[in-house]
Order: structure tokens, then C-alpha cells, then sequence
């Protein structure tokens, strides 16, 4: 074979390699950008439940990813970090409350996520009635006072619920008291929801397995720690008041909670009078033995700890002070001189407020 020949073999074959390497490549860069691509993407386009992110102060982009793949926001932490790079935005990502979904995109969240925070907040307290959480609701424009009735007879899906969803106060004492994270988003349904689900999660971490050995269900713990969160004014008799409720039902006792009472009247009073006393409602528990069919309002941890511990001592009654502590009596005769004390005591005080 001459030279030239050979030379034209080789270019011939050159020419081939170029082109299948080249096309390697491309291939490679394609298939890259088309990961990329799909890891930007919403988790779930038709997910639009809200989610509450917190990102503590000083948090890096990496934990900032790491945060948001523990809740399933996003597709890749490396693309999350790979995004914010090429875009200059990880030195930018700010801490603070975040309301995201999984419909939203990797490069929407961290567009969000540099602007700054998204999201208010609302604080629940402890001790709050379904009637007050809905003017907490309508008062941070969260919803109306009819949307809220009808968020009331949604047929959330937790098993501890009680009742139908046809009843609004099956939720009474189930919406958690704590501070959440909302947005002009925000639907009532959509908090419910959040607020139910922090009480299955506290319940099932902390409560579930006390029950249990105790043979108490969801709704008799709460109703107690409702009785004991609308009572006990100073943190330390709350395991006091738990021994009490006990001691009473125990005995047969009527419970004679005065805050069952303003329940069952729809009033918030420091004071109950003794027409108060007539109304007639299973939530009466000076008319009515036993618990009264439901809570009375949203307990607090402390409140539902001390329903499954009470105090274990000989107390049947006690009285309101005035300061917000109680005197605990354990006979009849000891309780009415109590009453009488105090009764005259705050009275004086009462008139003393006036002049």
C-alpha cells in the first residue's frame, strides 16, 4: 500500500472517532442537563398542602438543603446547593419561617428562601375554646367566621377524633395550643389540619404508651387536662388538681369545676354566680356526676402530663385564694371554713379593686 493511501485510510477513520467522541460528550452534557432538569422539578405538582419550615439563624446552604430534603420539598440536596451556586444565591438564603409546597419548584423555594421570610404567625394559648381559636382565626384574617364553621365539619383523618364531622365541637381540645406559621395562603382547613397533626405527633412521642397502661383513651385524658388547664392558675397544683378529679370520681363526688359551668354557659369570668349553677348541661358538673362528654378547652403538655400523673394524696376539694393559687382541704367541714375565709377575703378585695 502506498503512502498516500494510507495517510487517506487514516484521516478516513479520524474523521468517524471525531464524531462518535463528539457525540459522547454531547450525549453526557445532555443527559446532565436533563437530571438537572428533573431534579429542579416540584416533588408533587398536585401536592398544595402548606408546610412550616423553620431555618434556624446562621444556617448554612447546606443545612438549609438538608432541612428542606428532611421535609421532602425538594429532589436532591446536591442540586439545591448546585442551583444556589450557579446563581449566586447561597451566600443570600435568609433564616427565619418559611410556608413552602411540594408543587412549588427547587428554583421557586430558593428564590423564596433569599427574599426572606414568607410566612406570619399565630399563637394559640393554652386553655383556649374552639369559639376562641375562631376569633384568633378571624382576627389574623385567616378566614371568616362562616369559613370557619365549615373548616369545623371537615371529616379531618385521624383516628382519635371523636364523633362525626356533622358535629363542630368533636374538635374541642384536639387543636394543639402552640405558635404556627401562616401566610395569606393560608386556609382555615389548612391550620386545623397542622394543629391536629402536632397534637397526633405530641400524643404518639409523649402520651400514647401512659395511656395505654393506664386503660385511659385520648378523649378521658384530654377532658381531664381541659378541667385541669382551665383550673389550675399556678403550674405547681396542677398535678394537685389532677389528685382531686381523681379523689372525686373516685368517690362517686360530684366534680363541681366551676370552669365546667362557664363552659357550658359560652362565658369567660372570673366569677361563677349561682344561676350559673342552674344551667342545665352535661358540661354542669355540679348538676351532672362523672366527666363532663368532652373537653373543655385546648390543654397544654403540662396539662395533659398531669392528667396521666396525678398527685396521689387524701384532697376532695379546694378554693380559689384570690392570688390564683388554692387552698386544698380534705374534709367537708375544713373546706367550708376555707370558703368562707377566702370568699370574704376576696370580696374585700374585690371592693377594695373599686374605690
Amino acid at each position: 500500500m502506498s503512502e498516500l493511501k494510507l495517510q487517506d485510510k487514516l484521516q478516513y477513520h479520524a474523521v468517524p472517532v471525531t464524531i462518535i467522541a463528539g457525540a459522547i460528550v454531547l450525549l453526557v452534557v445532555l443527559v446532565g442537563v436533563y437530571i438537572s432538569s428533573q431534579q429542579y422539578k416540584a416533588v408533587d405538582p398536585e401536592d398544595q398542602r402548606e408546610i412550616h419550615v423553620q431555618l434556624p439563624d446562621q444556617s448554612s446552604a447546606r443545612q438549609i438543603a438538608a432541612i428542606l430534603k428532611e421535609h421532602d420539598l425538594i429532589r436532591s440536596e446536591k442540586a439545591f446547593l448546585r442551583y444556589c451556586r450557579k446563581n449566586n444565591l447561597d451566600s443570600h438564603l435568609k433564616a427565619g419561617s418559611y410556608v413552602l409546597k411540594r408543587s412549588q419548584s427547587l428554583p421557586e423555594m430558593a428564590a423564596i428562601i433569599a427574599r426572606g421570610s414568607n410566612s406570619g404567625k399565630i399563637t394559640v394559648p393554652e386553655g383556649y375554646t374552639l369559639d376562641q381559636i375562631g376569633q384568633l382565626f378571624i382576627q389574623n384574617k385567616i378566614c371568616t367566621p362562616k369559613e370557619f364553621e365549615q373548616a369545623l365539619l371537615v371529616d379531618y383523618p385521624y383516628d382519635f377524633i371523636p364523633g362525626e364531622a356533622s358535629n363542630p365541637k368533636r374538635l374541642e381540645g384536639y387543636l394543639f395550643p402552640d405558635t404556627y406559621a401562616v401566610s395569606p395562603q393560608t386556609s382555615p382547613e389548612q391550620l386545623i389540619a397542622t394543629m391536629l397533626e402536632r397534637f397526633s405527633t405530641i400524643w404518639n412521642q409523649n402520651f400514647a404508651e401512659q395511656a395505654a397502661e393506664k386503660d385511659m383513651s385520648v378523649h378521658e385524658v384530654l377532658i381531664i387536662a381541659s378541667l385541669i388547664e382551665r383550673e389550675a392558675k399556678v403550674p405547681s397544683e396542677r398535678a394537685r388538681i389532677s389528685g382531686v378529679i381523681q379523689n372525686r370520681l373516685a368517690a362517686g363526688m360530684p366534680l363541681q369545676i366551676d370552669a365546667t359551668v362557664l363552659y357550658a354557659r359560652g362565658k369567660h369570668k372570673e366569677q361563677v354566680l349561682l344561676e350559673d349553677l342552674k344551667v342545665d348541661s352535661p358540661y354542669n358538673t355540679y348538676k351532672y356526676p362523672g366527666l363532663p362528654p368532652g373537653p373543655i378547652a385546648s390543654p397544654g403538655r403540662a396539662a395533659i402530663e398531669a392528667a396521666l400523673n396525678p398527685e396521689q394524696h387524701d384532697y376532695m376539694y379546694y378554693v380559689a385564694r384570690g392570688d390564683g393559687s388554692h387552698f386544698f382541704s380534705k374534709t367537708y367541714a375544713e373546706h367550708e371554713q376555707a370558703r368562707k375565709k377566702y370568699e370574704k377575703e376576696n370580696a374585700a378585695n374585690r371592693n377594695g379593686d373599686k374605690s
